[in-house]
């Protein structure tokens, strides 16, 4: 999993509340496991029309938006089935942090796995990053010291739980956790092999 320390990158507003994971990724693309080659269908019923073609009016597909890394989204973002291809397809999107007032808790989890930052903050703060995102800004996210600098150099404060955001900072999803206990794990293998050979 790619680390993340330090993010400087577009931010896009999604204004829409109660974004579920079928409008991120539906339901006909979900028969792969590879987390790649996911994102041109994340947003597929918003992002195309009828005949496949973008839809100049979302605003993903406008530019700067559509080389976004940050995400300012409305509440419950995530919310639905517990399908991973939703982070996979925005992870393959570009984006690598989402800021919104709540997520849904399975998608929160399944996005730190794989190696989004989300973000939770009030009300009040999400409004004032979104009207950033609309002038086109760009924010700085910096994990290492919790906050947000705003394009006017405005800092937000957030808070990441301590074991998340270790996972983070030193991009270590499940197999990375397991694997640090390879010295472990392998004294434990030669002593199985070595007295208990029958198992």
């Amino acid at each position: 999993m790619q680390k993340f320390n330090t993010l400087t990158g577009i931010a896009a507003p999604l204004e829409i509340q109660n974004v579920d994971t079928d409008m991120i990724i539906p339901k006909q693309f979900l028969r792969t496991i590879k987390r790649s080659g996911l994102g041109i269908h994340a947003f597929h019923d918003m992002r195309y029309d009828d005949a496949g073609q973008p839809n100049p009016d979302f605003i993903l597909n406008q530019s700067p938006y559509d080389k976004a890394s940050i995400l300012i989204a409305g509440t419950n973002f995530g919310c639905g089935s517990s399908r991973e291809h939703a982070p996979w397809s925005l992870l393959d999107m570009g984006f690598r942090c989402i800021i919104a007032p709540s997520f849904a808790d399975i998608f929160y989890n399944n996005s730190f796995k794989n190696g989004i930052l989300l973000i939770t903050l009030p009300e009040e703060q999400i409004t004032a990053l979104m009207n950033d995102a609309k002038d086109k800004a760009e924010l700085t996210v910096d994990l290492h010291s919790q906050t947000i600098t705003r394009p006017d150099g405005s800092v937000i404060e957030f808070e990441v739980e301590s074991f998340r955001r270790h996972c983070l900072l030193n991009g270590l999803d499940d197999i990375g956790l397991t694997m640090q206990h390879r010295e472990e794990i392998d004294e434990y293998e030669a002593e199985i092999s070595l007295n208990r050979s029958w198992i």
